[in-house]
């Protein structure tokens, strides 16, 4: 207790260092400790479901080597003969309109087969599973509720068969309550029984994400083994069909659930473990300078009979009060930066909820940052009781001699300090250049005072396409008149925000098919699927399969319904042709605009314009397209990623793919002005619809989100480590232009004019930081290799950004070294000489 209470005075004597070792430490153990907890928590920590080791995700493989989902029949194959699992199940989710009592909501429904739960190894905690007999086609709709949900929004009803509850409009019972924190498959509240939607017969009809269990005796290997035997098999049974899949796929749960994201994660996480290294650099340093001046003191303690093993305790103990001090501010840190963390995190990241300041990591940090302070103090102690009394006393006395070992030492820890400091900068710079040439990039539309409306519809039954196609009439309509709206359209695929259904479409010329089956092929044209016998459907669907593959006459776009306003409102560039006009009604021949990467791919000698072309297999429509226009590309998914080729159809005469829907305004008015009178627009024509409003700004910038939080960490921590480094080239330079007092008045003294004072020790600066910078750009070159599927357009080694990050890194040491500089070349060698 003595000695921790010495070492408190020590540490107040001497604020300066007190204040900068501490908060070098916290910094180095909040920031380390804050992102290593996301990684735990993303990537590490299990996932908290029965046996979770043995969840795996399966998928489909074409003959490109994609995954996919999977179609019905391919899932139904692989699961009633694989030997490996003990269960399969088909899954897929999305928002839908939910409506407890008369207040509609939207809410995430998840359909699951028969097998997902016992798949997943869950029971409800109140309540029943479905029954068999609501597992089938047609059977009345019921659903079990997350707990969350049962709390929130059924007000925690004892009788679950007393609840009024519409999903998607149609009347469901609530038959249970999973138990707390269950909410799988993304985020989900409501599962709902897939049997009871239609089943797609075709083995390329890729609806469903399939999840499975391993069983007991079975590996990972073994299961992929035997999946992609009997993909192959199935293969073979069927390429007389059209089916696409050729193999399987198979990833342990975690791993699929975080694949998008583990690699920015971990790199961040090698981000975070450097600048701790600096942090601890910057302590040794500054801990060796502070021994250092404290040379003298040890010797005196020396002479009057301390022992060696009485000032190395003294010292352990001085190291574990800052260590201490450091550790507690770093446990606030730590925590206020996992919050932080979770507040800036995309969207993308899964498993946020789960997430919480993890101790061992903590410890690991505290102990490291112990272990390094302890260290030094050992070290330090021992250096100082390693020599004789008398020579110890008569070199405190000097201020010189003593230090020279020390300064070297010090001037190699600040060496490595510049070099991990260069690494993170030049990373920095990378992620900022790729950021800066993503906002270059033109999407191909214009979002600027543009304003979205995104609504959910139940699943379009064939009797309700009119109805549907005129609640949009009506709700655009309405819309075009509002003050300041100059521009209106919608589409079930908003760029950037909804991924588009993609597909194969095939090219159809009447005048190039055979006479016998011209007929057939007039009659598909104008006749719609909800009036078509099911003899003339099979007939026109095996003419089909045929047709489709002839790879000389297919080829893959995206799938999106628009309507007429949609490409003016977003100002997507016509080339060619006309767009829709009102006369494209639903009695109308069937059109459709191609985007620019269609005509060059499948016309490039021709014009596409009047081309007729096949693409029923979308939404059961088989009726031909006919291209009326040629628009500009645009980047859908995402701005880093090339325009996907794509064909518009109007949603008057394609209703059917129209259950999430977004509606487009340009305006120069206030958007909350449009907000007000767009709900009461919608809530006139359909009050269990929730709309939901955002700027395309907000949508534009939600798609960079995940690069704008790599760039925000690893420049926030680059900048840190700059200042740390900065704080150290600083320490050194001050230490030895305070311990070479006597020499540099020795220097004045015969001669030496003040601005070769000043060179000598920028100099000194310099060559350090340059050594460190050499370092620097060798480990730079490492690390940001690792980093290339974080980097758009820019090479790892990129000269411009290593050589900004070095030409700034040296512009610090110099501005660093400044100070010291400065002092030196004022020494008054009298007043030097005289003190010594």
């Amino acid at each position: 207790m003595q000695d921790v209470r010495y070492g408190f005075r020590i540490l107040r004597k001497s604020p300066l260092y007190t204040f900068v070792a501490v908060l070098t430490l916290a910094l180095g153990i909040g920031a380390s400790t804050a992102i290593f907890s996301v990684v735990y928590g993303v990537l590490l920590q299990a996932l908290p479901y029965y046996k979770s080791d043995q969840l795996v995700r399966m998928w489909e493989i074409n003959s490109n080597g994609n995954k996919t989902l999977f179609a019905d029949p391919n899932f139904e194959d692989i699961r009633s003969q694989s030997a490996s699992l003990q269960g399969m199940a088909e899954m897929h989710s999305e928002e839908v309109t939910v409506s407890v009592g008369e207040e509609p909501d939207r809410a995430r429904v998840a359909n699951v087969s028969k097998d997902f739960f016992s798949v997943m190894g869950v029971q409800p905690v109140k309540g029943r599973l479905f029954a068999p007999e609501e597992q089938r086609f047609g059977a009345a709709a019921t659903a079990l509720v997350s707990y969350s949900y049962w709390k929130r929004h059924l007000h925690e009803a004892a009788d679950l068969g007393s609840l009024k509850f519409t999903v998607s409009k149609n009347p469901t019972a609530v038959i249970g309550v999973l138990p707390p924190g269950f909410r799988f498959p993304d985020d989900s509240d409501i599962w709902m029984a897939r049997e009871i939607f239609v089943r797609y017969p075709s083995r390329s009809a890729h609806n469903w994400a399939a999840i499975a269990r391993l069983k007991d005796d079975a590996s990972l290997h073994q299961a992929q083994s035997e999946a992609a035997t009997l993909a192959h098999r199935i293969h073979e049974q069927f390429s007389a069909g059209d089916i696409t899949m050729v193999d399987v796929a198979i990833l342990p749960l975690r791993d699929a659930l975080t694949a998008e994201v583990r690699p920015a994660l971990l790199i961040l996480f090698g981000v975070a473990g450097l600048l701790l290294l600096v942090a601890c650099a910057n302590v040794m340093n500054l801990s060796q300078a502070q021994a250092s001046v404290r040379a003298g003191e040890l010797a005196i303690r020396s002479a009057l009979g301390a022992s060696r093993g009485r000032l190395i305790r003294q010292f352990m103990a001085e190291a574990i009060v800052l260590c201490l001090l450091g550790g507690c501010l770093g446990v606030g840190a730590a925590y206020f930066g996992v919050r932080a963390l979770l507040a800036l995190a995309p969207a993308n990241i899964p498993r946020l909820d789960e997430i919480s300041v993890n101790l061992p990591a903590l410890w690991f940090a505290l102990g490291l940052s112990a272990l390094v302070a302890i260290s030094l103090g050992i070290l330090t102690a021992l250096r100082a009781t390693s020599r004789e009394v008398q020579s110890a006393l008569a070199e405190s006395g000097s201020r010189q001699g003593s230090s020279i070992g020390a300064q070297r030492a010090g001037r190699m820890i600040v060496a490595g300090q510049v070099a991990i400091t260069l690494t993170l900068l030049v990373g920095a710079g990378l992620l900022g250049r790729s950021m800066l040439r993503v906002l270059t990039i033109h999407p191909g539309f214009e979002s600027e005072r543009v304003v979205t409306l995104d609504l959910h519809f139940p699943d379009l039954e064939s009797q309700m396409e009119a109805q549907r196609v005129h609640f949009l009439d009506e709700l655009i309509a309405q819309l075009q008149t509002l003050p300041g709206v100059q521009a209106v359209g919608g589409t079930n695929a908003l760029p950037l925000k909804s991924d588009a259904s993609d597909g194969t479409y095939a090219l159809l010329n009447l005048q190039q098919i055979p006479a016998s089956q011209r007929a057939l092929v007039e009659r598909a044209v104008q006749t719609s699927p909800n009036k078509a016998d099911a003899a003339f459907l099979n007939e026109i669907t095996k003419f089909l399969e045929g047709l489709f593959k002839d790879e000389s006459r297919t080829g893959d776009a995206d799938y999106i319904v628009a309507s007429q306003g949609y490409f003016e409102t977003l100002g997507i560039p016509l080339l060619s042709g006309r767009l829709f006009t009102g006369a494209d009604g639903p009695e109308a021949p069937h059109v459709a605009i191609i985007s620019e990467s269609v005509a060059r791919q499948r016309w490039p000698n021709h014009d596409a314009i009047g081309q007729t072309i096949e693409f029923g297999n979308m939404d059961g429509d088989l009726r031909l397209l006919t291209i009326v226009g040629i628009v500009a590309d645009v980047r859908t998914r995402s701005l880093e990623k090339e325009p996907s080729p794509t064909i518009y159809v109007n949603y008057r005469q394609r209703p059917r793919a129209t259950s999430q829907f977004s509606i487009v305004l340009r305006t120069t008015s206030d958007p909350a002005t449009i907000f007000a009178s767009g709900r009461q627009i919608v809530g006139r024509l359909d009050p269990a619809i929730p709309p939901r409003f955002s700027t395309f700004r907000e949508v534009f910038s939600e798609s960079l989100s995940s690069r704008r939080f790599n760039l925000l960490l690893v420049g926030t921590f680059g900048l840190a480590a700059l200042l740390l480094a900065m704080a150290g080239v600083f320490g050194v330079l001050a230490y030895s232009v305070a311990q070479r007092t006597r020499e540099i008045g020795v220097r004045i003294a015969l001669g030496a004019s003040a601005g070769s004072v000043f060179q000598m020790v920028l100099g000194q600066g310099l060559a350090t930081t340059l050594i460190g910078a050499v370092f620097g750009i060798a480990g730079s070159l490492f690390l940001t290799r690792t980093m290339r599927s974080l980097l758009f357009e820019v090479s790892p080694g990129d000269p411009v950004t290593v050589t900004a990050a070095t030409v700034l890194l040296i512009l610090v040491a110099l501005l660093a070294s400044y100070i010291p500089a400065r002092r030196a070349m004022r020494v008054d060698p009298m007043v030097a000489l005289r003190h010594e």
